[in-house]
């Protein structure tokens, strides 16, 4: 447990590190060397540990210190800043403007809806028009004049002549209504 370990990075891991480069290239595992239990240490045997190993770098040279990499700091808590809650609310507005256009819209199609539905069923429902029965005082009195003189109808003349004349006027004002 009071073992200390030593990290050696080489040169162009720092040069990657330092310039910001992420590419990670493919890593090779290696065996790992089989360490001997030592035992427990007592203040007897206690040996100093080494304050700096200096290593040479694979291509000669000078020799690198050992480099200590601190792990990054935890990234600050996600939290959204002023302008981007003001660019949603405008949204959330704006979604909310639609709608209720949307909403106007669907009101007015089905009012035009119903009022075409009605119309339609007016015009297959509608009875034609008819016309009214007209001069039925005169035709009344025709009809039982007729059969009061079944044997001489020349004496229903003056009735059928009534009738005759109520009919001609009312066709005389129908036509000037339809003009």
């Amino acid at each position: 447990m009071g073992e200390s370990f030593t990290i050696q990075l080489s040169s162009k891991l720092i040069d990657q590190i330092a310039n910001g480069e992420t590419k990670v290239k493919k890593r090779v595992k290696k065996p790992k060397p089989k360490i001997p239990v030592e035992p427990p240490l007592t203040e007897k045997n206690v040996k100093p540990a080494p304050t700096t190993t200096q290593t040479s770098s694979p291509m000669g040279g000078w020799p690198l210190p050992p480099v200590f990499i601190s792990p990054p700091p935890p990234p600050p808590p996600i939290s959204p800043t002023i302008s981007e809650l003001e660019a949603i609310r405008s949204v959330v507005q704006e979604s909310e403007k639609t709608v209720e256009k949307l909403e106007k819209q669907e009101d007015k199609m089905i009012q035009e809806l119903n009022q075409r539905a009605k119309d339609l069923r007016d015009k297959e429902f509608k009875l034609p028009y008819q016309n009214p029965t007209i001069c039925t005082a005169e035709r009344a009195a025709c009809l039982s004049c007729y059969q009061e003189h079944a044997k001489d109808p020349l004496k229903c003349a003056q009735a059928v002549r009534n009738f005759a004349d109520c009919v001609r006027q009312t066709r005389i004002q129908v036509s000037s209504v339809k003009k």
